[in-house]
């Protein structure tokens, strides 16, 4: 089974690189939405089950590969920001980033990752990318997965509220997995994470 890798919102393919070190029996195919650099889109063919994390998530079910058979989504979601009968991010928060990002980009990125519970120093962004997809999770709904989905959310995830990681993906087929881990689980406890994958292929062969 070949697996498609999808970071968030302000990292880049190098997230995965724990996690993927003990998944060494699948071929690895890695998507970089170049937030540090230029963008490496994936370049996958079959069948693929597809490892993403948070807003990478998103950008999966907005455009899904041919192949896609299946998804494992660590602290993923459809919908980044709140509305009416959503749980999620006040609009007004993701607004007041977008304000600050236009006058200090490096700052706003920095601040959200350590938010996130990642205070390494941070590379110099591409400024366009990140607020264009911060558009996008202010404004963006993904329609329901077509293929079986797991969600992986964490008890303690600093970014994503209670009743937001408990309603993210309310249509499809989904499997919701509960970890006591925060909002960087596949970093957290890559052995975890790479069970979970398995078990997740395995489902999908059996």
């Amino acid at each position: 089974m070949n697996l498609l890798f999808a970071h968030g919102w302000g990292f880049d393919a190098a997230f995965w690189e724990p996690l993927a070190a003990l998944l060494p029996e699948h071929a690895h195919v890695f998507d970089d939405r170049g937030y540090f650099g230029a963008p490496t889109p994936a370049e996958i063919e079959g069948p693929c089950l597809a490892v993403t994390h948070s807003f990478g998530t998103m950008r999966v079910l907005t455009n899904p590969p041919p192949g896609l058979v299946g998804i494992v989504a660590f602290n993923g979601f459809d919908r980044f920001s709140a509305r009416t009968g959503r749980a999620g991010i006040p609009v007004r928060v993701i607004d007041r980033m977008l304000r600050r990002f236009t006058q200090s980009p490096e700052t706003v990125l920095a601040e959200f990752r350590a938010t996130c519970g990642d205070t390494a120093p941070v590379a110099t962004p591409a400024p366009d990318r990140l607020r264009e997809d911060l558009l996008r999770l202010r404004d963006g709904e993904c329609p329901p997965p077509a293929v079986p989905l797991t969600s992986v959310q964490g008890r303690t995830d600093p970014l994503l509220p209670r009743e937001m990681r408990e309603s993210v993906f309310p249509r499809g087929e989904v499997r919701r997995v509960s970890h006591a881990g925060g909002h960087l689980l596949p970093v957290e406890d890559p052995a975890f994470c790479a069970e979970t994958v398995r078990a997740m292929v395995g489902a999908l062969v059996a």
